[in-house]
């Protein structure tokens, strides 16, 4: 009965799991019926799950929701790692904890209170940290300090709500631009301030290229790529000194820990540059996936190649060439239709590239039924063990072997039973996927909408531990606790 049970614990907490590592980036209202239903099936595996999330997961939406519902919890040691994990967040997301605590949760507890009253005093006692803050996030720390009626400090009232920033703040040097009228004292600002460009570039009336420069020089690698379609408007690219400075920042964002692959992405779809800079931001998403990610399972690919799945068949190269970088175990990818077959870029002593898999790939043509166990009924044939096979399909399978079947010849043949991950292509029917969910199949699925820019975030799926180990290490994190006030380390002692 306890084996039982633990098995059905383990199957709920993969459940969940799957469902925070698969769903992707949206408004808090949509995602905020995920944590709920978290936090009430399983209290324990979500608040470990919580800082796990913190350390390893990239959506910020989760982070704030994880923040909120365990602030609001029923378990004291939850409300402490609340606590503890606001601390980490950014002024506009503590805003949306607040905010989400409140409109929709409909409670804000003392101790949440005390968490961002402490984040706010933590800031005022740190001058250039409160002057940063108040430089990017202005209208999120009055909304703090406003909302939970908290006094300010005499820097925070004068720089937040008094209108007269203190002489040595980027503030006030703020206030200088606006009045300069030479460029090269607008540069001097804005250098000496570290103003940053979003702020800098409204208090300004004329864009030069001298200016443009002084911006770029303050500005990290990230919030280069953030800013690259207004610099483009602006006429950055048009000056061969400032275009080089931006590819001189490009550079370094890929040894940069702070650049997010997801950005990168969509700086490409907002700034459509010239080829060189799609080739350098191609090349910093692909670097920062290569130091995030190394993929140690034996991993299959099947790429739907039955009638209209010439969308599936393009997706499969550049899922491929992205595996095949990252990847330091046997790779195999298999093509079907009714039958199953092996492709294999051309032989090379460096890892297969994109223009390798467009080789391998080109002759393949969609046409043909649908028969997803045709590719794991070849395997067990020739006895190729993965722990993880990625399926790019529509899902239409019409066609024995059928894929659940087949996965379990394969499982008592090899003695492994791979886990799946869908990649989903046009119409999606849940049928596919209950089916192997029925079956004990361990699936995850990705629906792709033809935002080919979002393929990296495959990756780490990959790149984990089975599901089941996982959920082990995630239950072996600990709960961070809130540091004990004076008062309660002098009773305890």
């Amino acid at each position: 009965m306890t084996q039982f049970r633990s098995r059905q614990e383990q199957d709920a907490r993969v459940q969940i799991l799957n469902s925070f590592l698969s769903t992707p980036h949206g408004k808090l209202e949509g995602l905020a019926s995920l944590h709920r239903d978290a936090l009430e099936r399983d209290p324990l595996f979500y608040g470990h799950l919580a800082p796990w999330y913190f350390e390893h997961g990239e959506v910020r939406d989760h982070k704030v929701l994880f923040v909120a519902h365990l602030a609001t919890s029923a378990y004291p040691e939850f409300r402490g790692a609340a606590w503890v994990l606001l601390q980490q967040l950014a002024p506009y997301e503590v805003a949306r904890v607040l905010d989400h605590t409140k409109q929709v949760i409909g409670k804000t507890p003392r101790s949440l209170r005390s968490a961002i009253q402490h984040y706010l005093r933590t800031r005022e006692a740190n001058p250039r940290q409160l002057d940063r803050a108040a430089l990017r996030a202005r209208s999120a720390l009055k909304h703090l300090y406003a909302s939970l009626r908290l006094k300010p400090g005499p820097r925070a009232q004068a720089l937040l709500f008094d209108e007269q920033p203190p002489a040595d703040s980027p503030q006030a040097l703020l206030k200088q631009l606006a009045r300069a009228e030479s460029a090269e004292e607008q540069a001097r600002l804005i250098i000496e301030g570290s103003i940053p460009y979003t702020t800098a570039i409204g208090a300004v009336r004329t864009i030069t290229p001298a200016l443009l420069v002084a911006l770029i020089n303050a500005m990290s690698p990230q919030e280069v790529i953030n800013a690259l379609a207004s610099l483009k408007r602006r006429g950055a690219f048009d000056h061969p000194e400032v275009k080089a400075l931006i590819d001189q920042k490009l550079a370094l964002a890929s040894s940069d820990q702070r650049v997010s692959t997801m950005k990168v992405k969509k700086a490409i779809e907002a700034a459509q540059p010239d080829e060189a800079t799609t080739r350098s931001l191609l090349h910093v998403a692909d670097e920062r996936v290569a130091n995030k990610v190394v993929i140690r399972r034996p991993t299959a690919l099947f790429i739907d190649k039955s009638g209209s799945m010439t969308s599936a068949i393009e997706l499969a190269k550049q899922l491929a060439a992205l595996i095949s970088a990252v990847i330091e175990a046997p790779f195999y990818v298999y093509a079907f239709d009714l039958a199953a077959f092996s492709i294999e870029p051309p032989a090379r002593k460096r890892r297969p590239r994109l223009s390798d898999w467009e080789q391998a790939f080109k002759f393949v043509r969609a046409d043909g039924g649908t028969s997803i166990g045709a590719p794991l009924a070849k395997m067990t044939r020739e006895q190729v063990y993965v722990e993880q096979i990625l399926v790019v399909t529509d899902c239409g399978e019409n066609t024995p072997p059928l894929f659940h079947t087949a996965w379990q010849e394969y499982r008592r043949a090899l003695g492994i039973g791979p886990s799946v991950i869908l990649v989903v292509v046009g119409e999606y029917g849940e049928h596919f996927e209950r089916q192997l969910i029925e079956a004990g199949i361990e699936v995850t699925s990705y629906h792709f909408t033809g935002d080919y820019y979002s393929l990296p975030n495959l990756l780490p799926l990959l790149a984990l531990p089975t599901r089941a180990e996982l959920v082990d290490e995630i239950m072996a994190y600990p709960l961070p606790q809130r540091p004990l006030s004076s008062t309660q380390a002098v009773t305890q002692a």
